[in-house]
């Protein structure tokens, strides 16, 4: 049995959805792997230009099942490396995927869970929603989804929340950066939600992979302000004269709708 379901569409955006409804979509290893094998696989899919994601039932993410953590009581030091590094490559996985990941985050998100919404590009959250970083709660941390969650809302906000394990609202969760909207209704979110993704089937398909490794480049793996400006300068340059590139500038200049948006 699936722990996820997914829908592809004919416009090419893939609509996935945490199944566990029952569990409040709980993570466990089967749901970790199923994860971590979906975002690897569309990364490369031609045929998806973008993600979205929600939780069904009451909940989007509650963090770890229940049972999954009875097991972890008895795991050696080994056997919770192994676990944690399996975590943590489904969240990169799902951080570093080429396409566009949005969520609709509908109800409790803990834990796991805010370590997920740390991963979207764009995040729409009901008010209903509420958050918890509580793993200081139960004498632990959220130490793999910490670079995830730190790099979103920030060092200030992380150290009060990771020592508080306090609840927080969608509305704060906006205002730290976590979510980017808030939505009365679920309905609503996926209004938002629509009229985001057709401000992305709009950008050019090549161009929106490259500015989400932009982002990524430029805040984490280069360090100089020589080293930024030099990547950026040559990434420039390179898609000026792509294609893709050239057919943007000529239909700005031709007052005409580009190739990838002709017939939309």
């Amino acid at each position: 049995m699936s722990f996820i379901s997914v829908e592809k569409k004919d416009s090419g955006i893939c609509y996935l959805t945490l199944n566990r409804p029952e569990i409040h979509n709980a993570f466990d290893e089967v749901l970790i792997n199923e994860l971590t094998i979906f975002f690897n696989d569309v990364s490369s899919d031609d045929s998806v230009s973008a993600v979205v994601m929600s939780g069904a039932g009451k909940s989007f993410c509650a963090g770890a099942d229940l049972n999954w953590m009875k097991k972890m009581v008895s795991y050696s030091m080994e056997e919770n490396l192994a676990d944690s590094k399996n975590l943590a490559g489904m969240l990169s996985s799902m951080n570093n995927c080429q396409k566009p990941v949005i969520g609709l985050i509908d109800g409790a998100t803990m834990g796991g869970g805010v370590g997920l919404a740390s991963c979207f590009d764009f995040a729409v959250a009901t008010t209903r929603s509420f958050f918890a970083l509580s793993e200081v709660k139960l004498g632990i941390l959220p130490a793999v989804i910490s670079p995830f969650v730190i790099s979103k809302i920030g060092e200030s906000q992380a150290r009060r929340f990771f020592i508080s394990g306090e609840r927080f609202s969608a509305g704060k969760a906006k205002e730290i950066g976590l979510v980017h909207e808030v939505a009365e209704t679920a309905e609503q979110a996926e209004t938002m939600i629509e009229e985001y993704v057709k401000q992305v089937m709009s950008s050019a398909p090549t161009a929106r992979v490259l500015a989400k490794k932009l982002v990524s480049k430029i805040s984490h793996e280069l360090s100089t302000d020589q080293q930024k400006i030099g990547y950026a300068c040559e990434l420039i340059a390179s898609v000026r004269i792509s294609d893709e590139g050239q057919e943007g500038m000529s239909a700005l200049l031709e007052k005409r709708k580009p190739s990838w948006v002709q017939g939309k």
